[in-house]
């Protein structure tokens, strides 16, 4: 059975607008941990198209996945810089 990839969110009923914001919120430590599996499925998702034989597509997949394995090294530099001024509950 191939996989499907809807256009909407299933489980959040928000905008796209609205996630991006509440992602954005999130603490930067967690905004890594969001970016890091973003990246590991994109690349899942370019191992199950490897074996298919779609190399223009696990090309692009895997570069997508890199691009935010760097934002998330970002982010975690950002996150050492601002964790000493963080106030935690």
């Amino acid at each position: 059975m191939e996989m499907q990839h809807p256009n909407h969110l299933t489980k959040y009923q928000g905008s796209i607008e609205e996630l991006v914001s509440e992602l954005g919120n999130l603490r930067y430590d967690n905004l890594v941990d969001f970016l890091n599996k973003m990246g590991d499925d994109l690349m899942r998702q370019a191992a199950r198209d490897r074996e298919k034989g779609r190399v223009q597509l696990v090309s692009q997949l895997e570069a997508a996945a890199q691009k935010l394995y760097e934002a998330r090294d970002k982010m975690q530099c950002a996150w050492k810089i601002s964790e000493p001024y963080m106030k935690y509950d």
